[in-house]
């Protein structure tokens, strides 16, 4: 099966149908704004908009797969709708309490800097966690967990460079997917801050011109494939130091619940674009081991969401829980010892399972943003 047959076949469901972006219309104050994507350009309706819950209706009228982004200063992502197929739309809902200059983005290709423009937040605007209290207890706990995954991977991230600086290819190998998984939990966490997370987890297949291959993929190859190479134990200890810095960011961070409902989302659409397809850990091929960790992410996610989403769609709760069961028995299906098999040991039936999983789990998971943001 093909990397664009698989996602095409994501995108069906997974894909929150919405009005055409192209009525020349201007759109009301404070209303959805329309973004029409094309391959060498992103039309966004309005360049302002008052602070609170922003609504961005993506349509994407080009011939490749794009990402939009909403960006705070240094980069920091305040929202993304990734996985937009040709002719596809999503929504985005993020909010935006705070007035200032930030940045609209599509990415063409999902790759680099993506076409910017400006964008002005007016004033400010409560925060939703501030007025409901179960809302605020969703991001604290949130928070919680990203504290405790962040630690964890700390510490996890620590052995492996020293196993790695050891020269212990097997110690290290046996660590290299454990440490990852809980980067893989907190992943949306993580890339929200600029150019660390390329630094830690950029693939090979995906560097720009002139970036240099760093992180974890980079030990991943040292390990798998080419050896450890000189400039290895200086790879790892600038993994380490990169992690250090995201960790901290990440548990200083303060969490919207919209954010905490857009990740979950996000972690399905990681799957859907590398993990199924088996580009994500090219060299190793541990690619079950990152999928498994997204999707405890994106359940962690919804977990500290329910008692909002109980409240506001029980129904909708009920259907995720369903299929985030039937995901997670597919992939127990594949463990091996602590850990899972090989992706190269899966057939091509057993991927088109996980997949159509994954289909269905994230057609409700979209919905849960628009639960959320309701007053």
């Amino acid at each position: 099966m093909t990397t664009t047959s698989l996602r095409l076949g994501l995108a069906g469901a997974a894909v929150l149908a919405l009005a055409a972006c192209g009525d020349s219309t201007p759109p009301a104050a404070g209303g959805p704004i329309a973004v029409e994507a094309r391959d060498d350009a992103c039309a966004v309706a309005r360049t302002a908009a008052d602070a609170g819950t922003l609504t961005f209706e993506i349509n994407n009228k080009g011939s490749r797969v794009t990402e939009f982004y909403l960006y705070a200063e240094g980069d920091r992502i305040m929202g993304e709708a990734a996985n937009i197929e040709p002719g596809a739309s999503r929504r985005l809902i993020v909010e935006v309490p705070d007035g200032g200059k930030y940045q609209t983005a599509c990415k063409p290709g999902m790759q680099g800097k993506g076409i910017r423009a400006d964008f002005t937040v007016n004033g400010s605007a409560g925060k939703q966690a501030d007025a409901n209290a179960k809302l605020a207890e969703a991001a604290k706990s949130y928070q919680r967990y990203v504290s405790s995954q962040s630690d964890a991977l700390q510490s996890k991230t620590t052995e492996f460079v020293g196993a790695v600086k050891a020269g212990k290819v097997d110690e290290a190998k046996a660590l290299f997917p454990v440490a990852r998984t809980y980067w893989e939990r907190i992943e949306p966490v993580a890339e929200s801050f600029g150019d660390l997370d390329p630094r830690i987890d950029a693939r090979e297949a995906d560097l720009e011109e002139g970036q240099e291959f760093t992180g974890f993929h980079r030990l991943e190859k040292d390990l798998w494939v080419s050896g450890l190479q000189a400039d290895s134990p200086t790879i790892a200890d600038r993994l380490l130091a990169d992690v250090n810095e995201i960790v901290a960011k990440a548990k200083s961070v303060e969490l919207t619940p919209l954010e905490l409902a857009n990740g979950a989302k996000e972690l399905l659409d990681e799957v859907a674009t590398g993990k199924i397809t088996g580009e994500e850990d090219t060299f190793s091929h541990t690619d079950l081991w990152d999928f498994r960790a997204n999707v405890d992410g994106s359940k962690a996610a919804v977990a500290a969401l329910r008692p909002v989403v109980q409240e506001r769609d029980a129904a909708l709760l009920a259907t995720v829980d369903e299929k985030f069961a039937a995901v997670d028995a597919l992939l127990d299906k594949h463990r091996a010892g602590e850990g899972f098999k090989s992706y190269t040991d899966l057939t091509e039936p057993e991927i088109k399972a996980l997949a159509e999983a994954i289909d269905a789990l994230g057609e409700p998971i979209s919905k849960v943003a628009e639960v959320v943001a309701r007053p």
